[in-house]
């Protein structure tokens, strides 16, 4: 509604191109989720362009139909993401890009740029996007001082994969010039309108934020059962969007759709630094126990998990987003579902779910994620894989036995996910932080058919699940801003010292399988080496070691800690408590301390 159509400038002479002299810049390699530096850095001169220039020419030398083409340009509104959409844009005009598309305040969450590339040209011939940048850090801090970030996503709305973003990195290694239309004007993002620009030869459109990913959403699930769980008197629910993209998705599908009262909605106003330092999450919009600090109180729960005393009975639901809103955090009345438990607990009510109530086809999780879905996964019979961490594994998934690998099988109706927040199906190619939520609310409306019942909640829902499974205890240790070198020494040791570990026995404990993980992909072929140290026990539990990259300041090691419990053994003990006794072998046998002088970890989720 609302959407303005404006002629600005459309003379010839806004579409001349000026060619910028530059030089290549160290350090422009994407990893898994694009290319994120500190803020500054991007903002100094060339950084931004020499990038987007480096993208532009990969994609052409890939064969992608760039001029001409639709290019989708947005972001998750932190600092700087308002400069670079209009830089990239005179850039897009200068490549010959025919129409760029952005959310309106150039916001887009990650899975609602997938949405937008997946299905907004609704089968208009050669309007659909050839991809997308997405102006994004995720859940690091945003701010002057903080961190910013550039991702390319391709024309299935997934993340580029290793060939095109080798090349990028090839071309930032090489780059002499870049190109960019100095003399387009400003494109005003703040509203929904249509700007058409040298003489139509280029255009730019910008059109609500919201509305493909909840028409997405909305094919997904059957949002009146879930608007009749809303309307209980019994039901209370809290979102805490951590200042971050999600807050005008919040708004338009809790409040506008399902009937939440607004004040169910914290920080659901989108912030350049997410808060900042003075906020209660000191501008760490990450839903995790430590840094979700005003939903977790208000749940009942310490950052431990523990129970609090509260003034006010918790809300029945609570769940939160990332910065960029692809990652969730589901709660319940003084009871926190752990992200590998969740994943496991919705694929085993998956048929709730319209999109799903025919059976899933397929399923997986990342290596580090605990084993409770293979479980269910076993008892549905369905295929299920383990895969290394990045979106892109389960991508492939996805598009197996699509026109992209024909022939393959395929395993759509999918549902996948992570340890780190992450969840997703096979609606977007991007992990989804509302595609959680409402799983779970759906979930939780197949569970109370009946008004005149007490409710059934979260942690019942979970425990009812644990006594047919059994329940993997888990818990992850991350130790930030540890030396690099340092980190890659210990993980080096340890792969060194695990042939002579196998059959020892550790603190009574045995191991019974230690290796360096690693991935062929059933679906493109391709092997990826070096994906984690892991040690696997007799009795099913294990430890997993994994440095990350998505940091920005030295290495994270994280440190993935597992024991199962059988369905008649104790379900109700607190994790952290459960894995201790594996955290000292494991500790033991890294020597962690060692290494890198940590005694402690910096954030226990």
């Amino acid at each position: 509604g609302g959407a303005r159509e404006s002629k600005v400038s459309s003379s010839a002479q806004s579409m001349e191109v000026t060619t910028v002299p530059t030089s290549p810049i160290a350090g422009q390699k994407p990893g898994t989720s694009g290319l994120r530096q500190k803020t500054k850095t991007f903002m100094s001169e060339h950084y931004l362009e020499n990038f987007v220039q480096s993208t532009l020419d990969a994609l052409v030398a890939e064969g992608v139909p760039v001029k001409g083409g639709t290019l989708v340009i947005s972001g998750d509104g932190r600092y700087h993401n308002k400069t670079a959409i209009q830089i990239i844009i005179k850039m897009a005009a200068a490549a010959g890009v025919g129409r760029v598309w952005c959310g309106d305040h150039g916001l887009l969450s990650t899975p609602a740029m997938s949405a937008v590339i997946r299905t907004r040209s609704r089968g208009l011939a050669g309007m659909a996007p050839f991809g997308g940048f997405i102006l994004s850090a995720s859940h690091n801090p945003g701010g002057i001082d903080e961190d910013f970030g550039i991702k390319y996503n391709c024309e299935n709305g997934g993340p580029a994969p290793e060939k095109v973003t080798n090349l990028i990195y090839t071309n930032t290694t090489t780059i002499k010039e870049y190109k960019l239309c100095c003399g387009l004007p400003e494109i005003d993002l703040s509203a929904p309108g249509s700007y058409t620009l040298g003489g139509g030869a280029f255009r730019v459109d910008v059109f609500d934020c919201v509305e493909d990913h909840m028409g997405l959403l909305q094919q997904v699930f059957d949002f009146g059962a879930i608007k009749a769980l809303f309307a209980r008197e019994d039901f209370s629910f809290v979102y805490d969007g951590m200042h971050g993209v999600q807050g005008p998705y919040a708004k338009k599908i809790f409040v506008d759709e399902f009937g939440a009262p607004a004040s169910s909605l914290m920080n659901c106003e989108p912030k350049e630094d997410f808060g900042g330092p003075a906020s209660a999450s000191h501008g760490h919009a990450d839903p995790n126990l430590t840094h979700a600090v005003e939903l977790v109180a208000r749940m009942g729960l310490n950052k431990e998990g523990r129970e609090i005393e509260t003034t006010s009975e918790p809300p029945v639901f609570g769940a939160a987003a990332d910065g960029d809103a692809d990652r969730n955090m589901i709660m319940g009345s003084r009871f926190f579902c752990s992200p590998s438990d969740s994943l496991a607990v919705i694929v085993a009510n998956a048929s709730c779910i319209p999109y799903f109530a025919a059976g899933l086809k397929g399923c997986a999780r990342s290596m580090p994620t605990s084993c409770a879905l293979d479980r269910v996964a076993e008892q549905l019979g369905i295929p299920y894989f383990e895969v290394p961490t990045g979106w892109k594994f389960f991508g492939n998934l996805m598009d197996s036995g699509t026109d992209a690998f024909p022939g393959k099988p395929v395993y759509t109706p999918f549902i996948c996910g992570e340890e780190s927040f992450g969840t997703g199906g096979d609606h977007v190619r991007e992990k989804d932080g509302m595609f959680a939520v409402l799983a779970w609310l759906q979930i939780l409306a197949a569970e109370n058919p009946d008004p005149a019942k007490p409710i059934v909640g979260v942690g019942d829902v979970t425990k009812k699940h644990w006594e047919k499974y059994g329940r993997n205890y888990y818990a992850r240790y991350d130790y930030e801003g540890v030396d690099k070198p340092a980190a890659e020494k210990m993980m080096a040791a340890m792969v060194e010292a695990q042939p002579a570990l196998i059959g020892t026995t550790v603190d009574g404990m045995k191991i019974a399988k230690a290796d360096m993980f690693e991935y062929h992909d059933p679906v493109d072929g391709s092997v990826s080496k070096n994906q984690g140290v892991r040690f696997i026990f007799e009795s099913g539990s294990r430890f997993v070691f994994r440095l990350s990259g998505t940091g920005v300041a030295g290495a994270t090691i994280r440190m993935y800690l597992e024991e199962y419990a059988a369905p008649d053994a104790d379900l109700t003990k607190h994790a952290f408590d459960v894995v201790k006794p594996i955290a000292d072998i494991a500790l033991k046998i890294s020597k962690l301390t060692e290494y890198t002088g940590r005694t402690e970890p910096s954030v226990v989720t």
